[in-house]
């Protein structure tokens, strides 16, 4: 389709080229526009009808809204801005340079600047931030075919009309009503007859994983958003919710492989910055490797004894390593979908102590073979390499499922608990032990 478009931009035939754009839906429309150079998004962005353009304009990334809010007219700009829902304004916003922003709210009408403001005083990832108050509400008085009218006329600029919430006269939320049980309702019955009162709501400064947890629990596609007194003040969609998700995911792989998290995307994001996320947490991590140094430097005399033990040091730190980031990232991904409760410590590393024993005795029973088979490892030597890989693969489970609850519990991000930092904590544990085991048996 891009070949096509080109093709007829080079040729002049627009009219052509907004026909080809318009069987399209306007996710896929963004991404064609995504894939030209600046000059032809201009282009290609004029070229859509006026109710396709701030559709489209929401999914684009913010490079190129930048670029377009930089290069349009302020009529342009305008109509742009005041078609968006209020949410993606918000969003937009955020994003967006100072000079930018005000270019934005310059051009957005009194009503609009007015709500962006009073979105933008809420604290970043909370619920008042990411709500939209592009919803429809019913007072509880209304017999369904007034709610239905009334849906009628005001729901073509609602986000959805999906969900319609009962509030009384004061805006408390009161109840739900879907469209579907209103269509399928008698045209008498009164809408407190039939909402549903049972529903979940946030308050706004809710925090979004909160939220996104709800979201997940009660399979969710809307969710009400009411103030310290409980009024209805706004909606948050699933579609909101599906980037927190992400945004989250993301944040928890870097942080589990020692890099601080960045929202950008990797070929979007310059070298330099990159770097400055990386290097931070390698040195950190650089540095507390040396305990391990300073370990094997103060049994310096068990290694020239037997100088064979020095080739076993690596297999025991990486299934050590190994070992405790596979329980953490399971805790730490049962921690983040709400199935692991701080609470649960102690199941936790009772579960984790009896894996740990059926995986070190396997390990243990196949290594001891391997030694003494392929090896040829004196009994002695088989004993301590075999007791020294049991007792780390045990400790490094435990520490592996306990470590992220420890975090979660003094209020840090149980993912910078994984990976590498387990992997520096078990090494330097390992190797005592390791050396302790050595001296006993081998009478060193």
């Amino acid at each position: 389709m891009k070949n096509i478009i080109m093709t007829l931009l080079q040729e002049g035939n627009f009219t052509q080229v907004r026909a080809e754009i318009l069987k399209l839906n306007i996710v896929d429309i963004a991404k064609i526009i995504e894939e030209f150079e600046d000059e032809k998004v201009l282009l290609l962005f004029r070229l859509l009808p006026k109710e396709f353009a701030a559709n489209v304009f929401s999914y684009l990334s913010y490079e190129r809204q930048q670029y377009i809010i930089e290069t349009t007219t302020d009529s342009e700009i305008k109509y742009i801005i005041n078609d968006l829902f209020l949410d993606d304004a918000v969003d937009l916003l955020e994003e967006m340079p100072a000079n930018v922003v005000k270019k934005i709210l310059k051009n957005a009408d009194e009503n609009t600047r007015n709500l962006i403001n009073q979105f933008l005083n809420y604290p970043e990832h909370s619920a008042g931030s990411l709500m939209t108050i592009e919803y429809v509400d019913l007072k509880k008085e209304m017999i369904v075919t007034d709610a239905l009218i009334y849906i009628r006329k005001i729901g073509i600029d609602k986000e959805t009309i999906d969900i319609c919430y009962v509030i009384d006269s004061n805006r408390k939320l009161e109840g739900a009503v879907s469209i579907r049980k209103l269509i399928l309702s008698d045209s008498d019955v009164i809408i407190s007859e039939i909402m549903d009162t049972s529903i979940i709501s946030i308050r706004t400064h809710d925090d979004q994983e909160e939220i996104a947890s709800l979201f997940k629990k009660y399979d969710l596609l809307v969710m009400p958003v009411v103030d310290n007194e409980d009024r209805l003040v706004g909606i948050i969609t699933i579609d909101d919710i599906i980037d927190i998700i992400d945004k989250e995911n993301t944040e928890d792989f870097q942080r589990m492989a020692a890099m601080a998290p960045s929202e950008e995307e990797y070929l979007k994001t310059g070298v330099f910055v990159l770097a400055k996320n990386r290097i931070l947490w390698l040195m950190i991590l650089m540095i507390s490797a040396t305990f391990s140094g300073r370990i094997m430097g103060k049994y310096e005399n068990v290694l020239q004894s037997v100088v064979i033990l020095a080739s076993f040091i690596p297999m025991l730190m990486d299934a050590g390593g190994n070992a405790g980031s596979q329980s953490s990232t399971l805790v730490i991904r049962g921690l983040a979908l709400g199935e692991i409760k701080l609470s649960d410590i102690f199941k936790v590393l009772w579960k984790e102590f009896r894996v740990s024993l059926i995986v070190s005795a396997a390990l243990v029973s196949v290594n001891f073979i391997r030694l003494a088979v392929f090896e040829k490892v004196n009994f002695l030597t088989n004993l301590t390499v075999c007791i020294s890989l049991f007792l780390t693969v045990v400790l490094s489970k435990m520490v592996g499922g306990i470590l992220p609850i420890i975090a979660k519990k003094i209020k840090l991000d149980p993912a910078i608990m994984a990976g590498p930092l387990i992997t520096t904590v078990v090494d330097a544990v390992s190797l005592v032990l390791y050396f302790s085991i050595a001296t006993w048996l081998l009478k060193i």
